[in-house]
């Protein structure tokens, strides 16, 4: 049985925009890897639990409003807490050039952007799984 790289997805905050997000989850089940989608408004605490529970491999972020400098450091700084480690943390949305980089130094995975091809998200998360998560 070939093992599935499992995505946590969530739209944390209060941004209701989810559109962009379910577009994902399906291209990266038709890619093989099995979702589990958390929806709208989720807390940084209910997304790393559920990452916990749920044994994820990735957790990805769609943010929209603004607060990726607050929200993908909750995340990184709870999963240390509860001792997570090697799970990728990526995401995308409205997120300048500069903060992907501050985040990046956090350990946060590639970011994405409006417009970037699918394809392009699919072949990152799954080389780094490969790399980072099965390889061990």
């Amino acid at each position: 049985m070939e093992r599935k790289i499992r995505i946590l997805m969530a739209k944390p905050g209060l941004d209701g925009h989810d559109r962009g997000i379910k577009v994902l989850a399906r291209a990266y089940r038709d890619a093989g890897m099995e979702v589990i989608y958390l929806g709208l408004r989720q807390t940084s605490e209910m997304i790393v639990s559920a990452a916990v529970q749920e044994d994820a491999d990735v957790i990805a972020l769609s943010i929209l409003s603004g607060a990726h400098m607050t929200i993908f450091p909750q995340v990184m700084e709870l999963m240390k807490d509860q001792g997570v480690e090697n799970v990728l943390v990526t995401g995308g949305g409205i997120i300048p050039e500069k903060d992907m980089e501050t985040l990046a130094s956090q350990g946060v995975g590639k970011l994405f952007g409006p417009g970037t091809p699918i394809q392009e998200t699919v072949d990152y998360i799954k080389e780094w799984v490969s790399e980072n998560r099965w390889s061990v």
